[in-house]
């Protein structure tokens, strides 16, 4: 083996392991780009979340409101009831 073919080798030798280098690169670089769609994805999904959250709480307050209002009404109407009986 003269000096020549050694140099061949050795240079398809580095070809080789460079291109195995670009490659792990690319796979990480693609990678990381799915990475980030999946989080923006996930930052989308926890937005709609919360807007949902926020409505529930909404209609909760709401009906909250109305069975205060409900409760206030059966207790006024069972005063009236008690009056009614104390008086006959």
């Amino acid at each position: 083996m003269d000096a020549t073919t050694a140099t061949q080798h050795t240079m398809d030798l580095l070809r080789v392991i460079l291109a195995i280098i670009i490659g792990t690169l690319a796979g990480i670089v693609y990678s990381l780009r799915i990475l980030v769609i999946m989080e923006r994805r996930v930052a989308r999904i926890e937005l709609h979340v919360q807007k949902i959250v926020e409505t529930i709480w909404q209609d909760e307050e709401k009906i909250k409101a109305e069975e205060d209002r409900i409760l206030k009404e059966e207790l006024s109407i069972e005063k009236k009831i008690k009056a009614k009986k104390h008086k006959k």
